[in-house]
């Protein structure tokens, strides 16, 4: 017989491998499932103890398939009634096409029909048809003009092993792929005893390790088959059942010894009593030991497992460590990574040989540094995409490797990848010490505390100090694009060592660390919409978003959704020139308002009617939200949703004019709701500021502002126009942007 285990992208040479250790004839890695042959008992085995398959299924007919009707007669031909019970509940799936046949659910019901007619005309019984939780699934792949089908053996998925709560982690790494992980990093080779058989392997977990990774570990450590706890089997429905040659595939190997240690490095010495039940319930427990993060800790564990293992005669003791990089919060990532190195110089300095393995982010330029990749692939997981790397294992040798590490004046040295990060680490603490005490003197609660300060760390990173109603500190950490210059490998590197060192100087909790790409484009600085992190869009629903106090105001921010939060913290300085000039205005407009939070300002300073004007619907809804938070609202502060410059244009025909306005328009913008126009601001800043001058009231005032860093304003072309541009641009630099001059230019625009 014909069969082919099913497995996502990505698995086939391993799964290959796997199916001709459990014994498997002519096996042959195909896109996507891997085929094999033999009896139907030899297809018992690989669905009992396959770890990678996501399915087993057994072919049953192959056939001419280039209409509707060949589909329906091939069906048909099949001998069903010396399969199926005619009890039987039937599910039948389909996947692929051809010209006539184009769509699945159409494909499905057709064969479906071939098959229940062949069993009413031979057994007099029609089998039910179900969505869901059938006795036999049945499916059918077309393929140009050939049809195959096949019976699934299995059930219930392969991969759906764990009948107990699972935690986050494990939603992000499904257990099939948890035990890729450690098939690629030959774990499972030497769980097995390839080698020494009376070696004990080690494995240490870096990271928040995902619980799916702890239960294969342990359950191969252990010999447990990994469908040993499934009450049911498709297989089991077919009228070809064996039951003597399930029971003794069940019954070998029952009684093969186990040995070996998985240590857990955790911050707290505790298991979760979710994984203590996990362990238990396959008697796994004995195997794992939950232990600090710590140096001291990992060198006597890692110590008292080559002594154990000196003992049982083995001089070449050997350990694998798997980092889970599958975590969303750029600051665990970095933590997950310098535990594993402290692991790695910990088997080192024991004498044991190691191994790497990582599962999640692409980290392998940064790791690459100094070591040497074996494999390193990308795998479709879901919508997403996931990096699994090993390292090749590094020789033991009597050099001592002392890992590079920063002392961050915590007791607790932080481990990195690069021994520059030291000066790194210096500096942020100095930046960090004097800006706090700058910020308490003044006020201010959000403010930034590094920007490129050193040029080979060129990140700018922003504290934000939530309000009593959200309390909390969150971390910004923007990553300028490194120059075509410098390595990848280094500039990752970097990066990851500033994520690892900014929490703990600056007291932020890793989930509140957000990493943000920040690239300079056309003379500016650009934002895009981050990547990793949130939705990809900003969320409609802001009432559980952070919010933070500036000027004695308060706005709503969002790390999670853009690059940028919702307040810009350059223009600290000048929303408050806004308050400052709103006291002797009644009127007040915001041009490209983004979420609003100069309108605030100029309603707290007295300006008793605003109008905000914005093309984003979900900015205008934000800054509504903002005004309304402050106390602000009612029908004399209006909200318009418009292509400023299209706006502009109309409002010039009416009579309409404000006493102070604003305007922060982007460098450069070609909306597609612009109506295929674009906008440079160096470009068109003569006609949009002189149309600013002619929305005033004769004795009105207007701020303009751009981040275009080289913006240079035509002064005689708006003087010809009648408008006086005075540059304040000096002014509007907080003290916190000191080092950036041109982060942002300013001006008061007055009408001549």
């Amino acid at each position: 017989m014909e069969f082919y285990a099913s497995c996502p992208s990505g698995f086939e040479r391993a799964l290959a491998i796997e199916l001709k250790a459990l014994g498997c004839r002519r096996v042959r890695p195909l896109a996507g499932r891997v085929s094999f042959e033999g009896d139907l008992a030899d297809a018992y085995r690989p669905c009992l103890e396959s770890r990678l398959a996501s399915r087993i299924n057994a072919v049953v007919a192959r056939f001419h398939c280039a209409t509707a009707d060949d589909l329906y007669d091939g069906m048909y031909a099949i001998a069903w009634e010396q399969l199926l019970r005619r009890s039987s509940t039937v599910l039948v799936s389909a996947q692929g096409s051809n010209d006539a046949l184009r769509n699945t659910r159409f494909i499905a019901q057709c064969a479906k029909d071939g098959l229940v007619d062949r069993m009413l005309d031979e057994t007099g019984a029609k089998p039910e048809s179900m969505m869901r939780d059938a006795d036999v699934h049945v499916a059918v792949t077309v393929r140009g003009d050939r049809a195959s089908v096949g019976i699934d053996l299995c059930g219930e998925p392969l991969f759906k092993r764990h009948h107990h709560a699972m935690d986050d982690a494990s939603r992000r790494l499904r257990s099939d792929y948890a035990a890729l992980v450690l098939a690629e990093g030959e774990w499972t080779r030497h769980c097995q005893g390839a080698g020494d058989p009376n070696a004990a392997p080690l494995l240490i977990c870096a990271g928040d390790v995902a619980d799916s990774l702890v239960f294969e570990a342990a359950s191969e450590l252990a010999g447990i088959k990994p469908g040993s706890g499934r009450a049911r089997w498709g297989f089991q429905e077919l009228l070809n059942y064996d039951a003597a040659a399930w029971a003794q595939i069940k019954a070998g190997d029952a009684d093969r010894p186990a040995r070996g240690r998985i240590l857990l490095l955790g911050e707290d010495a505790a298991m979760t009593p979710e994984r203590q039940a996990m362990l238990d319930s396959i008697g796994a427990r004995r195997f794992v030991e939950t232990i600090s993060p710590r140096q001291d800790a990992l060198a006597k564990a890692v110590r008292r497992f080559a002594a154990e293992e000196e003992r049982r005669g083995n001089l070449e003791p050997r350990a694998h460590i798997v980092c889970d990089l599958t975590a969303n919060a750029p600051a665990r990532l970095a933590r997950a990574i310098g535990q594993a190195l402290l692991a790695e110089a910990a088997c080192r300095d024991a004498g044991v040989a190691v191994r790497v393995i990582t599962i999640g982010a692409d980290v392998s330029s940064a790791l690459a540094i100094g070591r040497t990749v074996q494999s390193n692939h990308t795998l479709p997981m879901g919508s997403d995409e996931i990096t699994l790397m090993v390292l090749d294992e590094a020789p033991v040798s009597d050099d001592a490797h002392e890992l590079p590490s920063v002392d961050v004046a915590s007791g607790r040295p932080v481990p990195v990848l690069l021994p520059e990060s030291e000066q790194f680490a210096r500096r942020l603490i100095k930046v960090a010490r004097l800006r706090r005490r700058w910020a308490d003197r003044e006020g201010v609660s959000c403010y930034r505390v590094y920007d490129a300060d050193l040029p080979d760390y060129a990140v700018a990173i922003d504290l934000y100090i939530g309000s009593e109603r959200t309390p909390g500190r969150w971390l910004v950490v923007a990553e300028y694009a490194a120059p075509r210059s410098v390595e990848a490998g280094m500039a990752q590197a970097r990066m990851l060592d500033i994520l690892s060192i900014a929490p703990r100087v600056l007291d932020v909790e890793l989930d509140h660390v957000h990493a943000k790409t920040r690239m300079r484009s056309r003379g500016g600085s650009q934002y895009a919409q981050a990547t990793g992190q949130g939705s990809g869009h900003a969320r409609t629903d802001r009432r559980g978003l952070p919010r933070i106090c500036e000027g004695g105001l308060t706005f709503i921010v969002n790390f999670d959704d853009y690059l940028d939060t919702g307040i810009f913290l350059d223009h600290r300085v000048t929303r408050d020139l806004v308050r400052t000039y709103a006291r002797d205005a009644k009127t007040f407009l915001n041009l490209f308002a983004y979420t609003g939070t100069a309108t605030c300002y100029a309603a707290d300073g007295g300006a008793r009617e605003t109008t905000t004007v914005d093309l984003s619907n979900t900015y205008l809804e934000w800054a509504r939200d903002n005004m309304r938070l402050n106390g602000f609202a009612g029908q004399k502060h209006r909200f318009i949703r418009a292509d400023v410059l299209t706006w502009i244009e109309r409002q010039l025909r009416r009579s309409e004019r404000w006493d102070l306005i604003f305007c922060d328009p982007p460098t450069f913008s070609n909306s597609t709701k612009m109506g295929g126009r674009t906008f440079d601001v160096q470009r068109d800043h003569v006609e949009l500021v002189s149309a600013l001058a002619h929305l005033l009231t004769p004795q009105g005032r207007a701020i303009f502002s751009c981040n275009l860093r080289r913006f240079k304003p035509d002064l005689e072309e708006l003087r010809r126009r009648g408008v006086n541009l005075i540059d304040i641009t000096e002014r509007t630099i907080p003290e916190d942007f000191a080092r950036n001059k041109r982060i942002h230019r300013c001006y008061v625009v007055e009408r001549i």
